[in-house]
């Protein structure tokens, strides 16, 4: 544990977040800021009429990509990571988390670009695209030793950060508050993703379509309904998470003190965290969208990132701030008396019962399960993904076994090792996509000039004919 810790802190260091924050910069500029110009534009496509995918190739809707996406990104990390950025790092992490976000924007437009461009077709006719398949398509043969860095990787985290994690930490608040055993709880997430992720990916897609949508309204309603209750602190918590972004937090009532190099660290790597732009994991979904253009895909894909970062980490970071739970010592920069001992995840769940009673203790909870399960299927499309690229299909079913195994797994023991294993695995995953980002960047901004000069404005007539 001791090694691997060790090793951890120097893949996740200082170093890995300026190379992820400096990808997320470099593509903004190639692509002039397409992430704030065509925003619209890409939840139009996200969220609008089938007809934009309409006789195009792929498996399932870009709606449908997305939900599958979102279905691996959001989770609890949203909940006890962004706790954890604001408690370690103050409300400025949040400012921080914000940057990341929008410039996470950007990498994620590209990846998800790169994956439609490069995708192959497997032997159930279903397409397969990812990193992988762009570093050793894209940057040539000799580049596969980093393909399959990538999908090995892949294929360990899906079972770690992406399963067993997860399982274990709805295990515990289960257990918590319904006082369930871990071993029924583990049998009944055991039994409900054999169900699902045995039906393939076409009904991972079609759960997560409709589970995702109600689990983000249901956590995301929750929180508006704490912000509205406090509205008249609306604008001093926006006040405090600009402030305090370039101010350092004062010791005061027992509380420690925040420097603002803590606010941008934290904010900075629980963004990244949060929304796994840069990990290349929606790229592995990404490839399967129907689409009559790679650009097409790569806007709706980049979409998640904002719904993820500015709004879902959002709602939690304001829930924190506004009731006064940010300040772990309850001291007198909160005005609020709570256990410090709390961790990141009952931290949140203590915001909301202060606003909403029972209420808001059952929806943290809940919403603990939701984000949870919904990682478990999202990241099994990730893991099978990566193992069809390193040894095709006919282990897939293996792999479906040892995954429902994990879940169960994860339910009824302690992770540290596997917490610390799919640590390292999340940044073997981060450097061979980044690397193929920044080597490929001309073939990005190639086919998003390509798409914007000759087949964005087809689409609109009106224009066309002014012009």
């Amino acid at each position: 544990m001791e090694i691997i810790q060790k090793i951890n802190s120097i893949l996740w260091g200082v170093p890995a977040i300026i190379l992820l924050v400096g990808t997320g910069v470099f593509l903004t500029v190639i692509l002039r800021g397409l992430q704030f110009k065509r925003l619209i534009y890409a939840f139009k496509l996200a969220f609008g009429k089938e007809k934009e995918t309409a006789g195009a190739e792929g498996d399932v809707s870009n709606f449908q990509a997305l939900m599958t996406t979102l279905a691996g990104t959001i989770g609890n990390g949203n909940i006890a990571g962004v706790a954890t950025a604001i408690t370690v790092g103050g409300p400025g992490a949040i400012f921080w988390m914000w940057l990341v976000g929008l410039l996470g924007m950007a990498t994620k437009y590209s990846e998800a670009l790169l994956a439609m461009k490069y995708r192959v077709k497997n032997e159930r006719g279903e397409y397969s695209g990812g990193p992988m398949y762009y570093v050793e398509k894209g940057l040539g043969k000799k580049w596969k030793p980093l393909a399959l860095l990538f999908a090995f990787s892949g294929a360990f985290a899906a079972l770690g950060i992406g399963n067993s994690v997860q399982s274990n930490t709805i295990s515990e608040v289960v257990t918590h508050t319904f006082s369930i055993p871990g071993w029924i709880i583990g049998l009944v997430l055991a039994i409900l993703t054999t169900a699902i992720i045995f039906g393939g990916f076409q009904r991972v897609s079609a759960v997560a379509s409709i589970f995702v949508p109600v689990m983000a309204i249901f956590y995301v309603g929750g929180s508006l309904a704490i912000i509205f209750i406090h509205y008249d602190q609306i604008i001093p918590a926006f006040q405090l998470i600009f402030y305090h972004a370039l101010h350092p937090v004062s010791a005061a009532g027992g509380f420690a003190g925040i420097m603002v190099s803590e606010a941008i660290r934290n904010g900075m790597s629980k963004g990244i965290f949060s929304n796994e732009a840069g990990l290349g994991t929606a790229a592995l979904i990404a490839g399967n969208a129907k689409s009559d253009h790679p650009v097409k895909s790569a806007l709706v894909a980049m979409t998640g990132t904002f719904i993820v970062t500015l709004i879902v980490c959002t709602m939690t970071g304001l829930v924190l701030i506004i009731t006064g739970f940010w300040d772990p010592s309850g001291g007198i920069l909160s005005g609020v008396t709570h256990d410090a001992s709390l961790d990141a995840g009952a931290l949140t769940n203590a915001a909301f019962a202060s606003s909403l009673g029972i209420a808001g203790k059952y929806i943290v909870t809940f919403s603990v399960i939701f984000f949870g399960y919904s990682t478990i299927v999202g990241w099994y499309v990730y893991g099978e993904k990566c193992l069809e690229y390193m040894v095709g299909l006919r282990w897939v079913p293996v792999y479906r076994i040892v995954y429902v195994v994990a879940t169960y797994y994860g339910a009824i023991a302690s992770l540290n090792t596997v917490w610390a294993f799919a640590d390292m695995a999340n940044a073997l995953m981060m450097f061979p996509n980044l690397v193929a980002l920044i080597l490929l960047w001309k073939v990005i901004r190639s086919e998003t000039d390509d798409f914007f000069l000759h087949h964005y404005n087809r689409q609109k007539p009106a224009k066309q004919k002014a012009s």
